[in-house]
């Protein structure tokens, strides 16, 4: 008998399970696997469709920037300060040269180059992107474009371009003011990039340096469009695809006057100083006149070496805005602020009296400060101080008031700090106090030093412009703006700063603000004599050095560059002022003789307008 064989029952049920799990296990596999394919297909296809297809045209198709025209410079009364001509330059392209020296030296046969030129083409090859335009020579002339045009197959990598280029027309009149554009340099595309601006300026050379035109640049820039061209394989353009506009730069007005500004350089005409006006009602700056000067037109297209190292040794150092950056001792025109603290703090009443003999000494000490009047005021008091100038009366005030003291004060007032004015080329001068001196000098403060401080010399030093903000904050009595250029973007705009109002100095008495005030009217009447309007002023003669105890000052035995510097300050009309201002007059002398004029000239010009009408 056969052997019992083993027999096996299939399990249907549990095949079928697992033949089901398999196959959910498949399907999702299979789905999962062609959503990614679906995927990438929408991210090749969709999402980065353009950047392919970019790629893929890159051998036929060019994408050129176009530059935007920059805005044009107007001033309050819309006369244009800044404009854009029409010129011709010519273009390198370093890459596409193999030997540059050779080149210009056979170039200079058909356009003229002189050496200084070719030197500056050279250092400028120092660092430039070799597949960037370097210019050989800006401003050709019609015959220079028609030579070369001729003649432009022997110079492959080089070609004459066209475009626009800054122009200041009144030149020099105000250069420290609107500053000027230059050629982007290392310096500048390193900040472009750092900023992530480069790609705004792939086709602008220009940008703002110095003055408006550096502190409004994105406004003043636009926005650089393209044209999408299709070329061959030289390189040459069959058509234009596409083409965006550049969206050019906006207009801006400023709120100089144009002709306030040429009689204050006609003022100071061969003399090296700085007059700085300002509409005290809401802070615009309506002149500033840095002199000497320069044509800033020769930076646009490209100042040579020689021409630059002139102006950067010139001893009159015209590239300085003494405006701004200017640093003087602002000498009796503070006198009318330390009037104002004495009386505030009540170091002083309006019937303080002090005796002046001519000099004044520190209690217990034999050296004499002298007065300017050498035979001294006799008795005065604050009202007479401020008139008569008497430095005696300062000296007491700031011996019993102390340095620090003062620097409190003083500070809302500007000295010591930049105003905020909208250029960049500010310095904030010295407001001294005995930290100050222990932190730059690492000396103790002398009580001598506090009575040079009492009559704004010693370590005391400020700008032009901060003694006209000072000077306006005194006139609007307390009211403080910020000094500022812009009025508006466009002509249509009514104000552009509604922020530049600041906290105003409220004093605990306002009526000090009157006796200083009616001091500094009479002040001005030995210079306002048969004027229509009335005004307010304030000299000032600042010693450039220090003349021995005892020893007479004397102009004509001292070198011109160590004479006393003229300050004044002024405003009009004294009831409801529409104009402060501020001169210094660099080693002219006496600031009453000096200075004092420039200011009478200076309101006249303001205040009769329109056949002698008193300005609104």
């Amino acid at each position: 008998m056969a052997p019992n064989k083993r027999v096996t029952m299939n399990d249907h049920a549990a095949e079928a399970s697992l033949f089901k799990r398999r196959a959910i296990f498949t399907f999702i596999c299979v789905v999962s696997l062609l959503g990614v394919l679906l995927g990438n297909l929408y991210h090749l296809q969709i999402l980065s469709f353009q950047d392919y297809t970019t790629r893929s045209n890159d051998n036929r198709i060019r994408v050129v920037p176009i530059a935007p025209n920059r805005g044009l410079i107007y001033d309050r009364h819309g006369i244009l300060l800044a404009e854009n001509q029409p010129f011709y330059s010519l273009e390198m392209l370093p890459e596409k040269v193999k030997d540059i020296p050779a080149m210009l030296d056979r170039l200079k046969k058909f356009v003229p180059l002189s050496e200084d030129q070719i030197d500056d083409v050279l250092s400028s090859l120092k660092g430039h992107r070799r597949f960037k335009p370097l210019t050989i020579k800006n401003r050709l002339t019609e015959d220079e474009v028609a030579q070369f045009s001729v003649n432009q197959y022997r110079f492959p990598g080089v070609s004459v371009e066209a475009g626009l280029k800054r122009y200041y027309p009144y030149s020099s009149l105000l250069t420290h003011a609107l500053g000027y554009v230059g050629r982007i340099n290392q310096r500048d595309q390193a900040k472009l990039e750092r900023e992530n601006e480069w790609k705004q300026y792939a086709a602008t050379n220009d940008i703002g340096k110095q003055g408006i035109e550096r502190y409004y640049e994105s406004t003043l820039h636009g926005e650089p469009g393209h044209l999408e061209e299709e070329v061959n394989n030289r390189g040459r353009t069959i058509r234009v695809l596409k083409s965006e506009a550049p969206e050019p730069g906006k207009d801006i007005y400023l709120t100089l006057d144009l002709q306030l500004q040429q009689k204050a350089r006609e003022l100071l005409k061969g003399k090296r100083g700085a007059v700085v006006a300002i509409d005290p009602r809401d802070g615009g700056i309506l002149a500033m006149v840095s002199n000497p000067s320069y044509d800033p037109n020769q930076f646009v297209h490209g100042i040579s070496s020689k021409a630059y190292n002139k102006l950067l040794n010139s001893k009159s150092r015209p590239l300085i805005n003494r405006a701004t950056q200017g640093q003087y001792a602002p000498a009796s025109t503070v006198k009318p602020f330390l009037a104002l603290m004495g009386l505030e703090h009540k170091t002083i009443t309006p019937q303080t009296r002090v005796w002046d003999p001519g000099y004044w000494q520190i209690p217990g000490v034999e050296r004499k400060y002298r007065d300017w009047k050498r035979w001294g005021h006799g008795w005065v008091d604050v009202h007479s101080a401020i008139v008569e100038s008497c430095d005696t009366y300062f000296y007491t005030l700031a011996y019993k008031s102390g340095v620090d003291s003062i620097a409190k004060f003083m500070a809302p007032f500007g000295f010591g700090e930049n105003t905020g004015i909208d250029i960049t080329e500010e310095s904030p001068g010295i407001l001294p106090s005995k930290g100050w001196k222990r932190a730059r000098y690492n000396q103790p403060w002398y009580i001598g030093d506090t009575i040079s401080v009492g009559i704004g010399q010693g370590y005391w030093t400020a700008t032009p412009l901060q003694i006209a903000n000072a000077a306006t904050i005194l006139a609007n009595r307390g009211k403080r703006f910020i000094p500022h250029f812009l009025k508006s973007v466009n002509k249509n705009s009514t104000n552009e700063n509604p922020d530049n109002e600041l906290a105003p100095i409220v004093l605990t008495n306002p009526n000090n603000w009157n006796i200083v005030s009616e001091a500094m009217r009479e002040a001005a009447h030995k210079h306002f004599k048969g004027a229509t309007y009335t005004a307010a002023m304030k000299t000032g003669t600042a010693q450039v050095f220090s003349v021995a105890e005892d020893t007479r000052y004397n102009a004509k035995t001292v070198d011109e560059h160590l004479r006393d510097n003229a300050l004044v300050i002024a405003y009009a009309p004294y009831e409801n002022p529409k104009i402060v201002l501020a001169v210094v007059l660099e080693n002219v002398g006496w600031g009453s003789k000096n200075a004092g004029p420039v200011a009478r000239a200076m309101l006249d010009e303001y205040m009769l307008r329109d056949n002698g009408k008193t300005v609104k």
